[in-house]
């Protein structure tokens, strides 16, 4: 069994036992959280694709941790113009372990 799922304007396929990185989810490391955008549900032989979304489906995760990535440089520059500009970016994550998938 797996699911197509949408959570910060990315897509993800997941399956009971997965653990994956997604944008940052408000909530606790061990609070329960619900996704309710299931755009695909894969169940033995039977497929359902959704219309953008499947109707009542939806997976429930578990938060393991709320974190930061590495800083990646933001560097700008205008050649002989005197024109340089630095700043650094750390992107916020959530890590999810999925439960299941309910339909």
């Amino acid at each position: 069994m797996f699911a197509v799922i949408k959570t910060g304007g990315k897509q993800y396929k997941v399956a009971p036992g997965d653990t994956l990185r997604v944008e940052k989810l408000p909530g606790e490391p061990g609070e329960t959280v619900e996704i309710a955008e299931v755009l695909l549900v894969a169940q033995g032989g039977d497929l359902k694709v959704g219309t953008p979304v499947v109707e009542g489906a939806r997976v429930r995760a578990t938060i393991l941790e709320q974190g930061r990535s590495r800083k990646i440089i933001v560097f700008k520059k205008k050649r002989r113009k005197n024109y340089r500009r630095k700043r650094g970016h750390r992107q916020p994550y959530t890590v999810l372990r999925i439960e299941e998938i309910l339909v």
